[in-house]
């Protein structure tokens, strides 16, 4: 009767919790696993199931790249003081490390990622190449003289550089993107389920709200810095909190793309205070969340509001990651 019983169950669609036995009879899982099934249903004991409504196909992650500028529109050191390639390297490094974590967990989503290098010397890019090779990755040499008309001029050579591989990230995802597009930095370290924990909270948050979103994947310090009302969300196995600013790198939709667009092409033409000004004013009319606790160090100053994500063990994470 019992094993007609759970049958019966996984026929309907329901889950059987055996809290007795700690088990799901339904799911043949233990409790403390993971019960959720990507694009189907996502469950957090004890608030239950979410259906999937908001299912993801596909994610494409543009890495934007300098091997050789220190720290941006800063004369301060980064953290542990290495030359830039080796935050670039390492930052590869845990990506890769996420990737493949979430690949093996869901084989059936599509990963694509992309490198927006910006005149890497020969040896510094050939270091890249060396760490990337048995992996599914493009680079592409960014070309300065296609913005030159397109973007003001500058003070510095730097800052025309950052915003010229800016507009060419976005021009990247608006043109190659599917599905989910991941805006990212080459001076961030990330988790190894990092990536997994995006797509899987994506889904369920955007189910939920019945809505296409914004995530930012580092808990900012700068996010703290003021009496800031938030709301906080479940995700998949981490808490979530709506925010309103974030820097360059982000995760949202090809469809919040196309319908800010202008936004996300503005912000590129100058220099503006804030720098992610034009995307911020997007985060008025959209929801953008991020972790608590971190799932990506920005590897900063260490006086940097902007940077090291509170609670995270740093020097574990930039050691694991050694190229």
């Amino acid at each position: 009767m019992r094993k007609l019983f759970i049958k019966l169950c996984k026929i309907l669609g329901f889950e059987i919790i055996d809290q007795n036995n700690f088990i799901s009879p339904t799911l043949d899982k233990e409790l403390n696993e993971d019960l959720s099934l990507l694009n189907k249903k996502s469950i957090v004991l004890p608030l239950g199931e979410v259906k999937i409504t908001r299912k993801v196909n596909s994610i494409l992650i543009i890495v934007r790249m300098n091997t050789d500028i220190e720290i941006w529109d800063q004369n301060k050191k980064r953290l542990f003081e290495k030359p830039k390639i080796e935050y670039s390297k390492r930052s590869i490094n845990s990506l890769i490390s996420s990737i493949n974590f979430c690949q093996k967990k869901y084989p059936d989503l599509e990963i694509k990622t992309v490198i927006i290098d910006d005149h890497s010397s020969k040896e510094n890019l050939d270091s890249i190449k060396n760490l990337i090779k048995n992996n599914d990755v493009e680079i592409i040499p960014l070309d300065h003289n296609k913005y030159k008309s397109v973007i003001a001029e500058q003070k510095t050579k730097e800052t025309f550089s950052n915003l010229s591989s800016l507009l060419k990230s976005f021009e990247t995802g608006k043109e190659k993107g599917k599905d989910l597009v991941f805006f990212l930095e080459d001076d961030y370290l990330h988790l190894k389920p990092m990536l997994e924990e995006i797509i899987s909270s994506y889904e369920r948050i955007s189910s939920q709200l019945n809505r296409d979103i914004f995530m930012c994947p580092s808990d900012y310090p700068y996010l703290y810095m003021d009496n800031q009302k938030t709301n906080i969300l479940i995700g998949n196995k981490r808490h979530w909190r709506t925010i309103d600013k974030t820097l360059c790198t982000f995760l949202t939709s090809k469809e919040l793309i196309n319908k800010y667009w202008e936004k996300f092409y503005q912000n590129c033409l100058d220099r503006h205070d804030p720098f992610e000004k034009y995307l911020n004013e997007i985060y008025q009319k959209e929801i953008c969340i991020s972790p608590l606790k971190s799932l990506s160090l920005h590897l900063t100053n260490v006086n940097s509001s902007y940077g090291l994500s509170p609670f995270i063990d740093f020097k574990k994470l930039w050691d694991e990651n050694k190229s």
